[in-house]
């Protein structure tokens, strides 16, 4: 990438945002065509609340999303033609620390990634940063899949800003920056689903009950309190930031199908796609 960038500067900008933009839309708009037409109605007990999102929901939602890869390359950019790139612990040739250690590394991203986004996603949640910061995605009550990157353009510096600081802690290759990249954006996309994928019973295993889940988010969304994990809940249960009603809630989309939410708070009403 670095000779492109410094031969053709502009299509290597190019390139880049393509990448990210590409990866979005794939991503989400899979998941979107399997939960929201192809599969919708035979998948329905699998709905965490019985609402769609309204056609302007998800115009904004890609709108901003679309903004945040024009951002999430510009960070990139930032990697590979500043200073940053001569001192951070990118390495350019898989044989340097070989096979086990690539493997090591993209745990180790993906570990550091929770936590990084449990505390800046609180902190997002403070009155002072509320507003200005995660309002936009919190417009989302009822997400789809297309509300996996809208972000207010600051949030999206934020969740950008990753990559760069974990090149400064780990030695990362591109190929494991590129495998996490696509890991990321897949769970965020079932994240923002609005459907549960995983069984019955997931929540309570003694093992599976650590990873987060679509209902977990779902909450989040819904009621903007508790549930700050991305990938797992360790940090949501370390905190006691876990909804009290998270168990019920999950039992609820993979039992049955959904009929009212089961919190007393009271979310907004969206109406159905048309």
């Amino acid at each position: 990438m670095q000779p492109l960038l410094k031969t053709y500067p502009v299509w290597g900008v190019l390139v880049i945002w393509i990448i990210h933009l590409l990866r979005y839309l794939l991503v989400a708009g899979i998941f979107y065509a399997i939960y929201y037409s192809w599969r919708q109605s035979r998948l329905s007990s699998r709905k965490i609340q019985p609402r769609f999102p309204k056609n302007d929901d998800l115009r904004r939602e890609i709108g901003y999303s679309i903004a945040t890869t024009v951002i999430f390359a510009l960070v990139s950019l930032a990697i590979f033609m500043s200073g940053i790139r001569n001192h951070n612990l990118m390495y350019a040739h898989w044989s340097d620390y070989g096979t086990a250690y690539g493997l090591f590394s993209f745990v180790a991203l993906v570990v550091l990634h929770d936590a990084y986004f449990y505390w800046t996603h609180r902190a997002m949640h403070h009155p002072r940063l509320f507003k200005t910061v995660h309002l936009v995605h919190h417009k989302s009550t009822n997400p789809s899949p297309w509300a996996a990157y809208s972000f207010h353009p600051l949030e999206a510096i934020v969740e950008a800003l990753i990559v760069p600081i974990a090149s400064f802690i780990l030695p990362l290759h591109g190929y494991t920056i590129m495998a996490f990249l696509v890991f990321m954006m897949v769970y965020n996309v079932y994240g923002h689903l609005g459907w549960e994928l995983f069984p019955a019973r997931w929540n309570t295993h003694w093992a599976a009950r650590w990873l987060n889940t679509s209902v977990n988010h779902n909450q989040h969304h819904q009621y903007f309190r508790g549930n700050y994990g991305l990938y797992f809940r360790w940090w949501d249960e370390w905190m006691g930031t876990t909804r009290p009603d998270y168990d019920a809630a999950f039992d609820r989309a993979t039992a049955q199908p959904v009929s009212q939410p089961e919190s007393t708070e009271s979310p907004v009403t969206l109406q159905p796609v048309h």
